[in-house]
């Protein structure tokens, strides 16, 4: 590898200038709202503001999974955020999430309102309000918690380090290109060893863990994610592929993949979701 534009950091880093990339208009090295924007507020007693995204369908697959279960009070809004736009950083929403990330849920059954944000926190909370999609057993809910949490920790290196350096940096660098394909083919040998003797993550029982980790991983290893499928040779995680699979099909899961959804065959949009009709 040549050395030939090796960045030397300065002692003190300065904002010069965009990064580049897909997100360059939108990355900036500080906080807060830039601009007043008022979010809408619908009928039902949860109000989601979100995007398609792998995080975001964690958040609309688990509602579409209560409302499956038959948690009629699980009804919800959801409305658009356009990340690429800059809405994330509308001061609505930045008064419900401060990390001006999506999904970002109001509780309006609550007195006050209840403002929940990050996808992990969203899973918990929905899944304690309604005693459901967590297994009872203490140590099969600890598994559900261990894999939940393994996929806060992981998906970062397979979003903002595969994701970005392979299909959004501006130019491709052989270092971390070769970097994060190593951790993300690890990853994917985690779970496929675990995968070889579980049924689901948390063992025989569907839960948030799956939730959490199928849209990242399982929309990698089906091709739907950052078109690498073949650069990582998905198919040799034949437990992943199957489970995968397996998930895929629920008809809660065809559901909430489609929510906030702006790209794609139109048959799979859904800018936003008010009822169940609109499916």
């Amino acid at each position: 590898m040549s050395n030939d534009n090796e960045y030397t950091p300065a002692k003190v880093w300065t904002w010069e200038s965009e990064s580049g990339g897909k997100f360059a208009n939108i990355n900036r090295p500080i906080a807060g709202a830039t601009h007043d924007k008022s979010l809408p507020i619908g009928e039902h007693a949860f109000q989601l503001y979100s995007l398609a995204t792998p995080n975001g369908q964690k958040a609309t697959i688990m509602f579409e999974e209560l409302l499956q279960l038959g948690c009629t009070d699980a009804d919800y809004d959801a409305y658009l955020i356009n990340i690429s736009e800059g809405d994330q950083f509308g001061s609505d929403f930045v008064d419900i999430n401060p990390n001006s990330k999506i999904p970002a849920l109001m509780d309006h059954s609550t007195t006050p309102p209840t403002r929940i944000f990050e996808s992990g926190s969203i899973l918990q909370y929905l899944a304690e309000k309604f005693d459901v999609l967590i297994p009872q057993d203490l140590q099969a809910k600890t598994q559900c918690r261990n894999w939940l949490f393994w996929q806060m920790g992981s998906a970062p290196y397979l979003g903002g380090g595969f994701g970005h350096f392979y299909s959004y940096a501006p130019n491709k660098i052989q270092y971390p290109i070769d970097r994060f394909t190593m951790e993300v083919k690890r990853q994917l040998d985690v779970l496929n060893r675990h995968l070889s003797e579980n049924e689901y993550m948390a063992g025989e029982e569907y839960s948030i863990a799956d939730i959490a980790i199928w849209p990242w991983y399982g929309s990698l290893v089906l091709g739907d994610l950052y078109d690498a499928a073949e650069f990582l040779d998905v198919a040799s995680y034949t437990h992943v592929m199957r489970w995968a699979k397996q998930v895929s099909q629920r008809p809660a899961v065809k559901r909430g993949r489609r929510v906030n959804r702006v790209w794609g065959p139109e048959e799979e949009q859904m800018a936003e979701r008010h009822n169940d009709s609109d499916f």
